[in-house]
């Protein structure tokens, strides 16, 4: 088990990738990212914004999330990637451009 020395809380892997506390704004989500990982995260932040300018930014379920009469979109960082996660409906609208890898 690994402790974080911030949060106090234990992880079954060393250096886990958590949130220490509650974030409250995107703003203080990417700050608690690694520097390296900030300009990327940025940088889906602006896309979602450019291209629903209406919606809200909020978090909800510890990640970023854009707002517009329900949550439209939502995005997170981990260990290793970015992750993007939209409404149900998106994936069906853009089916024919998603591919699904094998790992």
């Amino acid at each position: 088990m690994w402790k974080c020395l911030k949060c106090e809380r234990e992880f079954k892997n060393a250096e886990q990738n958590h949130f220490c506390g509650k974030i409250s704004t995107i703003d203080d989500y990417i700050a608690d990212q690694p520097e390296e990982v900030r300009p990327l995260l940025q940088s889906v932040r602006k896309t979602i914004r450019d291209t629903a300018p209406e919606a809200t930014e909020k978090i909800s379920w510890q990640m970023p999330t854009f707002w517009q009469r329900e949550n439209i979109i939502h995005f997170a960082a981990f260990k290793k990637h970015i992750g993007v996660f939209p409404r149900g409906e998106a994936v069906g609208v853009f089916a024919d451009r998603l591919t699904h890898c094998e790992w």
